[in-house]
């Protein structure tokens, strides 16, 4: 068993942790999930992984081949579909929030709870009082 697959899973999920840590931009913050997604891909095929195993195709193969895992193929094939459908998901409300809010920083957005509060006081009728 090799260790170059598992050093690149904690490599990429590094880098996308620092990533989402220090990410200023959402769209920024969207290909760092899709990092972290993608060392989950990895981890998942470093685990199926059979040395000198063949696919999972036994009908011309004699009874005892060492085979892949195919359920590991599985759910590799799954989370990519999930890890598109996630990102372009984002990626259309990162649009939205730009069309509304005119920016996709996160540290220049107003929060949005406090939109009818002004200096601690609430508003009542367009005047604080």
């Amino acid at each position: 068993m090799s260790l170059l697959p598992w050093i690149g899973v904690v490599w990429l999920f590094g880098i996308g942790l620092y990533g989402i840590v220090t990410s200023r931009h959402f769209v920024h913050l969207t290909g760092c999930l899709a990092a972290i997604q993608s060392s989950s891909y990895l981890l998942l095929l470093a685990i199926g992984y059979r040395y000198g195993a063949v696919a999972p195709i036994f009908y011309d193969k004699k009874p005892g081949t060492q085979a892949v895992d195919p359920v590991v193929q599985a759910l590799v094939l799954t989370d990519v579909v999930i890890g598109a459908t996630v990102s372009a998901l984002l990626l259309a409300l990162i649009l939205q929030l730009h069309k509304h809010a005119g920016t996709v920083d996160p540290q220049a957005m107003r929060p949005m709870g406090r939109a009818g509060v002004a200096d601690g006081r609430q508003r009542r009728g367009g005047r604080v009082g």
